[in-house]
């Protein structure tokens, strides 16, 4: 195989296509909502929302509803739990998240085995990058440009809350009212990014583009662009990978996505390496 089908052959199928454009569609949406995720901190919430969901994506078919209905409302109460428990009693709130992520998933996943196939389960759980319909592609555009209008709209204010909520407050923008818009739009983003990679590895499209961008830049408004940029082009080489290795293909772009984050570690300007050589050079 010349270098030039290698390059043209996948995208010869109509299925890849689809999946290169439905992934692209969620996986940068994704990747800018982490910037401000991984300045907040809020990484491990990230990873809850998403894990979440999951007795909703079982529970909306069953109710003659789209998954993404579902999802929607399960991502959201798993927010008002973890904020609840958190506000409302001694624990922390890393201790709430972990108690609320981890029953409504393993509800999800009790759900799951008295409800679904086998292959139902392994699309639920890992995503169907290949064998996205119609409707559901409609879903991931319809929630994916939803969550950019309102993440453009409101910019300024996440900037604000991921820095000086203090200085926010005296100019009259509640940073509760703007952590709950912040909140929502992860759950939207999340249920965007199921149908490509599933419930388990949503996390690694809403934290690890953010966290690879932090070791190129210390700019909270150059991470806004490069965290999409690295999602975009790590969708393009896992498809090619997944395409040519036959392997799953929603794996192989998280493991990618890994692997440029690996690569940043190390080499970026905020890398291991980089790091160390400033400090044998004084």
């Amino acid at each position: 195989m010349s270098a030039v089908e290698w390059l043209v052959d996948p995208w010869s199928y109509s299925f890849m296509v689809r999946a290169l454009v439905i992934t692209l569609a969620a996986s940068c949406v994704g990747a800018m909502l982490s910037a401000w995720l991984v300045h907040i901190g809020w990484s491990l919430l990230g990873d809850a929302v998403s894990h979440a969901v999951l007795p909703g994506v079982v529970l909306a078919p069953l109710l003659g509803l789209p998954y993404a209905v579902g999802a929607i409302v399960f991502g959201l109460l798993a927010v008002a739990l973890i904020q609840g428990v958190h506000e409302h009693s001694r624990i922390k709130e890393d201790a709430a998240i972990g108690v609320v992520f981890s029953t409504l998933f393993a509800a999800g996943l009790v759900l799951i085995s008295v409800t679904t196939s086998e292959v139902d389960r392994s699309h639920i759980l890992f995503g169907n990058m290949l064998g996205v319909s119609d409707a559901d592609a409609l879903q991931v555009f319809v929630l994916s440009a939803i969550a950019l209008g309102v993440m453009l709209a409101f910019r300024h204010r996440f900037t604000w809350f991921a820095f000086d909520r203090a200085h926010m407050a005296s100019l009259g923008r509640s940073p509760r009212a703007t952590a709950a818009m912040i909140l929502a739009v992860l759950a939207l983003v999340a249920v965007a990014a199921l149908q490509a990679v599933g419930v388990v590895l949503v996390v690694a499209m809403l934290i690890t583009p953010g966290a690879t961008a932090h070791l190129l830049t210390n700019s909270l408004a150059r991470m806004l662009w490069l965290a999409p940029a690295i999602a975009a082009a790590v969708t393009v080489v896992g498809l090619y990978a997944s395409y040519h290795l036959d392997t799953a293909s929603g794996a192989t772009v998280v493991t990618v996505h890994g692997l440029a984050f690996g690569l940043a570690f190390a080499f970026g300007r905020y890398g291991v390496l980089r790091r160390h050589l400033r400090r044998a050079v004084r």
